[in-house]
């Protein structure tokens, strides 16, 4: 079984951690995984860095330029990670543009995902429809999941041919606004995440954007299955390098 499928089976709340590989330090990637999987998080989200990203806020652009400048690629990236299934055994997903991806060539991108033991993608600039028809065979030949990105705005039938085309589980925005640039969760938040939880889809939804503590990892998994963190773990690696990671895992599920 996939291990995204196998973790989602577990009978606790998820927390994800994203970072962008290659920062602080290009050679950092494989040491924070280590210490992310050491530290209890349940899986791992992998920023491909790309020049124009859409969705990410100042913090995670201001990562991805860092890392591009060191030089990390996509190339790079599969080869710091050509190892890795010796060493770690959580659920590892590639967060990235289309745009690479289709430069490095889907299929080849997929299948190297596949030799260095990735289980799913995350690209938010890929439409569900155009992934449906022209994309879904190839993810499902290299065993890869494709986690798809809903809002508060997405209608609700659109949410349901996501729910029908995905086979993990649906990464729930909780703003419509750019990452890391929302403060805990207002009433009209919560009440969508309730909305959402009764549609009573078939995959599981885990939220992201503006999770940074305990109590905002709290109120986004009241409903939902788990939480994904990224800009706020951007910020304590700036801040602290790759060291007291612990820390901050701490701060947001305290053991």
């Amino acid at each position: 079984m996939n291990r995204i499928k196998q973790k989602l089976q577990e009978d606790k709340k998820l927390l994800s951690i994203y970072f962008t590989s290659g920062y602080p330090e290009i050679e950092d990637t494989v040491e924070i995984i280590k210490s992310l999987e050491e530290n209890g998080v349940d899986f791992i989200e992998i920023g491909l860095p790309f020049s124009d990203p859409l969705a990410d806020g100042p913090t995670i652009q201001e990562s991805s330029t860092i890392a591009l400048k060191s030089g990390m690629t996509s190339n790079k990236l599969f080869e710091q990670l050509k190892d890795i299934r010796s060493e770690v055994s959580i659920p590892l997903i590639i967060m990235g543009y289309f745009n690479p991806i289709l430069q490095f060539g889907v299929e080849k991108f997929c299948a190297k995902c596949e030799e260095v033991g990735i289980d799913g993608l995350i690209i938010p600039d890929l439409p569900v429809d155009v992934y449906n028809e022209e994309y879904k065979s190839v993810f499902d030949k290299h065993g890869l999941k494709n986690i798809f990105l809903i809002t508060p705005q997405t209608p609700e039938d659109r949410i349901r041919f996501i729910d029908e085309v995905s086979d993990g589980f649906i990464y729930m925005v909780s703003t419509a606004s750019v990452t890391g640039s929302t403060k805990g969760f207002g009433e009209e938040t919560k009440a969508y995440f309730k909305r959402i939880s009764e549609m009573n889809l078939k995959n599981p939804q885990v939220v992201g954007f503006g999770i940074s503590d305990e109590d905002t990892f709290n109120d986004a998994t009241q409903y939902a299955k788990g939480a994904i963190i990224g800009s706020a773990f951007i910020k304590h690696l700036n801040k602290n390098g790759k060291n007291n990671i612990q820390d901050f895992i701490k701060s947001v599920r305290p053991v």
